[in-house]
């Protein structure tokens, strides 16, 4: 394949997809608008599943490096009522198929495997426009352009490459999420870190909910959810810590205090993370030249999936565009019609949180029949 592949995005599904090129031999390079792999903060914890995101490191050959990587422990799981109260509890007894890994060392993993100057920093995109024949032109911030005849969208929910195959923008859920860390919880605030326990915690009521996990160390990351407009949290001041937190507080009065300690105490100010959704079944008639993954392609509120299913998206283009090294249009057909059956599967979880509840089944109840039926699933 002669075609150098453009990939807009150096997230875990853009870095898989190059990953999987370069093992096949294919040039690719990837553009990504932050200054450095460590301009920033590259989030929380991420389970990778056996049935998704495991099989698309395997296809980048990289499952030895990510063991080295899982979080031993962390595949336990506690839900809590609001009293603090401990209704189930999974341990994590080293058979689960959601191993537990830190983004941030994953993505370091993912670069570390790419020759180096494969990413180019400091690349924001300010538009796409094609140019006719497949071919489409790139233009940065910084006033650089480049012209490719195999562009890939890896640009995230609000990507700059959707416009050229589809009109859909995102749409707020009804839900955002609060996020805070506690850091030293052991020492510094042990009874929220007591009630959080080994690995993750769900305290789940229609309306508001707190998801909280342990990341390397001792280190607290909660995700305090709260259903309402978007109106409701402009009127919150987040550049002012001290009341956002005490407003964000307000919403948990009578709740447990080692629970509300995951708001009240936490060492960053408070963080506000609106969630948003590309329509149902989001798809696109085939454009030449150009294509999508990950949250690009079909973005849901979180609900586990969506670095699993971008990796995969990235792992299975790869391999399409080895598998049809003269033919890239129908490399390009057969991965979308397989991204599009899985957008639909996970058009089922739209709206969920990192529970797998959403706003209308957010109970205790509903959460341990769904945690159940789980449990006496067959293995993937």
């Amino acid at each position: 394949m002669q075609i150098p592949v453009t990939i807009i995005g150096a997230g875990l599904g853009g870095l898989t997809l190059a990953r999987v090129l370069h093992l096949h031999g294919i040039p690719a390079a990837v553009y990504e608008a932050e200054s450095s792999p460590t301009a920033r903060a590259q989030g929380g914890m991420l389970d990778i599943h056996d049935y998704n995101g495991q099989p698309a490191l395997e296809a980048a050959d990289l499952m030895d490096e990510f063991r080295g990587l899982i979080l031993e422990g962390r595949q336990a799981l506690r839900l809590l009522d609001p009293n603090g109260t401990v209704l189930h509890e999974i341990p994590d007894d080293g058979t689960g198929g959601r191993p537990e890994v830190q983004r941030g060392e994953l993505r370091r993993m993912l670069l570390d495997s790419l020759p180096a100057g494969t990413v180019r920093w400091g690349h924001k995109v300010a538009g796409t426009h094609a140019l006719g024949g497949g071919r489409h032109e790139v233009a940065f911030a910084d006033g650089s352009a480049v012209v490719t005849g195999l562009l890939v969208g890896a640009d995230g929910a609000w990507s700059r490459v959707r416009p050229l195959l589809s009109d859909a923008v995102p749409e707020y859920v009804g839900k955002s999420v609060v996020e805070t860390y506690l850091f030293d919880a052991d020492t510094r605030h042990p009874a929220a870190a007591k009630a959080v326990g080994g690995g993750s915690m769900i305290v789940p009521t229609p309306g508001r909910d707190i998801f909280a996990h342990r990341e390397r160390g001792d280190t607290l990351h909660a995700y305090v959810g709260l259903s309402e407009p978007q109106d409701w949290f402009a009127a919150i001041d987040f550049t002012d810590a001290a009341a956002a937190t005490a407003r964000i507080a307000r919403e948990f009065a009578g709740w447990a205090p080692e629970l509300t300690a995951l708001i009240t105490d936490s060492d960053i100010a408070p963080v506000l993370r609106p969630l948003y959704t590309l329509p149902t079944e989001h798809r696109w008639d085939r454009v030449p030249g150009v294509t999508l993954l990950g949250d690009a392609a079909h973005l849901s509120a979180p609900n586990g999936e969506g670095a699993n299913l971008a990796m995969l998206d990235g792992a299975e283009l790869g391999e399409a565009l080895a598998a049809h090294p003269e033919d890239v249009e129908a490399a390009l057909t057969a991965y979308e019609q397989a991204l599009f059956a899985r957008g639909a599967e996970a058009a089922a979880l739209e709206g969920a949180g990192p529970d797998g509840t959403g706003p209308d089944d957010n109970t205790p109840e509903a959460l341990l029949k769904m945690i159940t039926a789980q449990a006496s699933a067959p293995a993937s």
